[in-house]
This record gives structure tokens, sequence and C-alpha cells, in this order.
């Protein structure tokens, strides 16, 4: 009996991996974005460019 081959079945699994990994990347980077940006203004005043320059 002859069976098909499937190489291209595992590459299309990777391939939809990705997809999934990367929605949920994006998801996360969506929800959690607003959070992270409003952290760095803090961070700018506690370590400002001329103290970090004159060490």
């Amino acid at each position: 009996m002859y069976l098909p081959r499937e190489e291209g079945q595992g590459l299309a699994e990777y391939g939809l991996i990705l997809v999934l990994v990367a929605v949920a990347v994006i998801a996360i980077l969506s929800l959690l974005g607003p959070q992270i940006g409003r952290s760095f203004p803090g961070s700018r005043r506690r370590f400002p460019p001329e103290r970090l320059l004159s060490r």
C-alpha cells in the first residue's frame, strides 16, 4: 500500500504555531504597552542624561 508523503504538513504546523505565538505577543504588548509607556517618564527623571554622562 502507498502512503502519501507528509513533509509539508510539518511546515504548515510550524507556521500555525508561529502565527499563534505572534498573535499572543501582539495581544500582550497591546495590553501592557500603555502601562510600560507610563513608566518611562519616571525613569527619565531619575536618570537624566547629564548624570549618566558625567561618570
